[in-house]
């Protein structure tokens, strides 16, 4: 196995990121990319036929989505590693893939060395996960400080990553500060405090931390 190079499908909608990102991994000595798929259902077909030694794997592609793509390909063909590499930040996606046998998880930003190391480190049989993601693992498992139950049973319509930034909110933090915090882009984290004052029915930022803060966050 050792002298033999690790054989990679990839599988991901767009076809320039699959294109670009075939050709980089195929220029790394001691891999091989052995097809390509533009959907889940294509990469479940194309990994029951070549059988790869890992499948490197999108989240969002139409049909058959990745996740449940590598639930099906997982319990079809276990021995098969699957790498899943997106742009979605959110714990819901990152634990639905590890639940569903992701070995691997890494963000679209992940460069090549980091791909690599993650594709070879899959291939055998080990788990990985990028800087960020294993932060928020280990957080996860340490009950470490998702918004509280106070902030559960006050604002029950929001969810857990709403409420988490709510707190850091509530605490006077700014956008780039919870963004760093919690290890998300900028932009989901606007996303989020504009889905909090729309679920709160508040004008502002300042309104947001007075409601906030009468249901005890943020002390």
């Amino acid at each position: 196995m050792h002298d033999e190079p690790i054989r990679v499908l990839l599988a991901d909608d767009h076809p320039v990121y699959r294109d670009g990102l075939a050709a980089l991994l195929a220029s790394v000595e001691g891999l091989e990319v052995v097809g390509t798929a533009e959907d889940g259902l294509a990469a479940v077909a194309l990994a029951t036929e070549l059988q790869p030694d890992v499948v490197v794997m999108d989240v969002q592609m139409p049909g058959l989505d990745g996740i449940e793509a590598t639930r099906r390909l997982t319990t079809a063909s276990p021995h098969i590693g699957v790498v899943v590499l997106t742009m979605a930040e959110e714990d819901a996606t990152l634990f639905s893939a590890m639940q569903a046998g992701a070995r691997g998880y890494l963000l679209k930003g992940a460069n090549q060395a980091e791909i690599t190391r993650a594709v070879t480190a899959v291939a055998r049989g080990e788990a990985i996960f990028g800087p960020s993601i294993a932060r928020r693992i280990a957080d996860f498992f340490a009950g470490a400080p998702a918004a509280g139950s106070a902030a559960e049973q006050a604002f029950p319509q929001l969810t857990a990553r709403e409420r988490e930034i709510l707190e850091l909110v509530a605490a006077g933090r700014s956008n780039p500060q919870i963004a760093s915090t919690l290890f998300l882009s900028p932009k989901t984290v606007r996303n989020n405090v504009s889905n909090i004052f729309a679920k709160l029915h508040v004008a502002d930022r300042a309104e947001a931390i007075v409601r906030a803060r009468e249901a005890g966050l943020g002390h």
